[in-house]
């Protein structure tokens, strides 16, 4: 017995607009195919901008991120900086001028040589997509340390936001959320912090800030470097360092950057409450300053309706 294939399209969760082959498509369009090779074998790569409050904070250092992942992962960044802004500019009118959006822009290959493993970088295919994403409110997370570690260079292509890393970091959130916990720790190879499942790590103590400092285990946030500029810029010393777990349980405040939610608290390490604390307090307000052009020049405007 058969059963005849559906051919209509899941619907978004939000609403979304994709550029693909040329022509702007509504709602949640399938760009891979069965036969692709990112949709099997990996071979995908992207990048996550924001739109919120009208602007697109480092937008443009997003754009260069995701063609220097496609060149890392060996794929063609064959879409100019200046071509994805100006798409990111066509998109961003198709919505409300105050809508809080992610903006994705993303690369894969589509054949294997063969039909196998090795991906023909000739074969490189891309698309931006665009969609409502509503930015947490940040009530703060418990957090706890995850079994799993970030691996190296030698064993994934960490030096690429890839795809393929996310997996992991999927796998610790899911364990960690059936013990109680809303994210984790991950370590490096060597039992060193490298990061958050989905998010860069601070912790504050004694007056000073630390976070990790990129190995080449972890990818180096785009917003973790603005706010540790933003934050040596007000006066706070933060200090990128080599970090064990213990350091983190022993802190006098823990929170996150990223690009999803920007900087957010986290309130509980294992069974011990935290407060969202003053650097956190501190680093938020000067993010959402720079993204909304206080005292300094405004990031890239969206493009008018």
């Amino acid at each position: 017995m058969t059963m005849a294939a559906s051919s209509s399209i899941s619907a978004a969760p939000t609403k979304t607009w994709t550029f693909f082959e040329g022509a702007w498509r509504d709602g949640n369009q399938p760009v891979l195919g069965v036969r692709s090779h990112g949709a099997w074998l990996g071979s995908v790569v992207f990048d996550g901008a924001r739109a919120f409050e009208g602007v697109t904070p480092d937008l443009d250092r997003h754009l260069e991120r995701v063609n220097r992942s496609a060149a890392n992962m060996l794929l063609k960044p064959v879409v100019e900086v200046d071509h994805w802004r100006a798409l990111v500019e066509e998109g961003l009118s198709r919505f409300e001028p105050d809508a809080q959006l992610y903006i994705r822009p993303m690369y894969w290959a589509e054949q294997g040589l063969g039909g196998g493993v090795r991906f023909d970088p000739a074969t490189t295919n891309w698309c931006l997509t665009i969609y409502e994403a509503p930015m947490p409110t940040p009530r703060g997370a418990a957090v706890t340390l995850s079994p799993f570690r970030r691996p190296t260079i030698e064993s994934a292509p960490v030096n690429a936001k890839a795809s393929c890393l996310y997996a992991n970091g999927a796998r610790a959130l899911i364990e960690a959320s059936q013990r109680g916990f809303d994210n984790c720790l991950l370590l490096d190879a060597l039992g060193n912090v490298a990061e958050f499942a989905n998010s860069n790590a601070f912790l504050a103590k004694d007056g000073v800030v630390f976070t990790p400092a990129p190995n080449g285990t972890f990818l180096d946030g785009i917003t973790r470097q603005r706010v540790i500029g933003l934050l040596r810029e007000s006066g706070v010393e933060v200090i990128e360092a080599v970090l064990s777990y213990r350091d983190f349980l022993n802190a006098d405040e823990i929170f996150s950057t990223g690009n999803f939610q920007k900087v957010a608290p986290m309130t509980r390490i294992d069974q011990r409450e935290l407060e969202p604390g003053p650097f956190y307090t501190k680093a938020r307000a000067l993010y959402w300053d720079f993204a909304n052009g206080v005292n300094r020049p405004k990031p890239m405007l969206r493009a008018a309706s």
